[in-house]
């Protein structure tokens, strides 16, 4: 069929257009066949325009005569969009049930330091905004990254039969105290040789996170480094679990365990499931931040020590975290329950078994921390990190 221009589909339609109206059903179905077999344009469309449902020539666009867009008006207007990103990047790029859950405490924390000027209206509109519009407004600047990274763990099998085995689900998560262990590998694309390694503590109840870096993976360094997180846990520690790498299986843990009365269990071999606490916050707390390179070196090490004495406060006070409570099968779906985000501080001031003292303590903590700060100072540690690490 050879194509005809604009102007003269135009002129065959407003040929037709008249007697259209006046013919009979099976008429207008001829008139309809014959304009679409000479312009190329669908049946509907065609009816469409004869019977001046669409208009022939587009009306001029002026002040006076603005294009309307069709639907409902934007209720968030571009400042409200521009604040809502700003505070996304501010809270580590959370989720949407994630950041409307944070979003109070936040902006609590920005208007104490004078780190903000947003309106009245825009300050009422982050208030209110529900979850799913959070990600719809976002949907569009927000990128995937996927990595994937290298195990260095060593089983440690000296002990196995002495340390029982704790399933995912087994100890009781209402009570603080009780916590998952792991190290993370700093060793870039090989495991030779010596690297720092992150020790993540993480505790089931509240995801209160302690991460502490190691020069290397020996017994010694991660018990003292293991030491050095049970004085800053803000609850006394009851319980230890971890995988079976010989830096956590070995005599020296275990004895410990023993005099203090603190529960030490081990999960299944080649079952991250079992550790699932703290192999969510490896990936959220650890990797987000400090990346898959290499470092080596007491240089770095206090670098990326100093890097997690602020992370920890930002982390743990300012970023919301959900949590399971139960898990269903229906068939081949698996429904599952969460409870509403809330940062660990939240859920340990909330917690019975917290001595008020302490709750006291936190309070204060909270009340000196500016968030804007942190990540500056989190920022420029970290440009410190990357001029440290070992390229391959």
């Amino acid at each position: 069929m050879t194509k005809i221009s604009m102007k003269s589909r135009q002129e065959i339609i407003k040929r037709y257009s008249a007697k259209y109206k006046k013919s009979s059903k099976k008429e207008k179905g001829q008139i309809l066949d014959s304009i679409c077999l000479s312009t190329g344009l669908s049946r509907d469309r065609v009816k469409k325009l004869l019977s001046g449902r669409i208009e022939k020539t587009a009306a001029p666009v002026s002040v006076s005569n603005p294009i309307k867009k069709r639907g409902r008006k934007p209720k968030y207007d571009n400042r409200t969009r521009v604040a809502l990103r700003r505070l996304w990047a501010l809270m580590d790029f959370a989720c949407g049930r994630r950041l409307a859950a944070g979003m109070e405490d936040m902006l609590n924390a920005l208007l104490r330091f004078d780190e903000i000027e947003f309106d009245k209206q825009t300050l009422e509109n982050l208030q209110k905004i529900s979850p799913a519009t959070i990600d719809r407004l976002l949907k569009h600047v927000k990128n995937s990254m996927n990595f994937k990274g290298i195990s260095a763990t060593k089983p440690g099998t000296l002990l196995k039969r002495d340390i029982p085995i704790r399933l995912g689900t087994q100890w009781d998560d209402a009570v603080p105290g009780y916590v998952e262990v792991d190290l993370v590998a700093h060793c870039g694309i090989t495991t030779a040789g010596e690297y720092i390694n992150t020790l993540n503590v993480t505790d089931i109840y509240s995801g209160w996170t302690e991460t502490a870096a190691v020069v290397n993976k020996a017994q010694k360094h991660v018990f003292e480094a293991l030491m050095t997180v049970k004085e800053r846990l803000p609850f006394p520690l009851l319980g230890i679990d971890s995988d079976n790498g010989s830096e956590f299986i070995n005599n020296h843990l275990f004895r410990y365990c023993k005099q203090e009365n603190i529960c030490f269990t081990r999960s299944r071999a080649n079952k991250k499931n079992d550790n699932c606490y703290v192999e969510q916050k490896n990936w959220s707390v650890v990797r987000r931040n400090t990346g898959y390179d290499r470092y080596e070196g007491k240089e770095a090490l206090r670098v990326m020590n100093e890097y997690y004495e602020l992370l920890r406060l930002y982390t743990n006070f300012f970023l919301p975290s959900a949590k399971l409570l139960s898990k269903s099968r229906g068939g081949a779906k698996i429904r599952k329950k969460y409870e509403p985000p809330q940062t660990p501080y939240k859920r340990l001031i909330s917690s019975s078994y917290i001595e008020k003292d302490e709750k006291k303590h936190l309070n204060e903590i909270w009340l000196t921390l500016n968030p804007v700060e942190l990540k500056r100072g989190m920022m420029k540690l970290l440009d410190q990190l990357l001029k440290l690490r070992i390229k391959s």
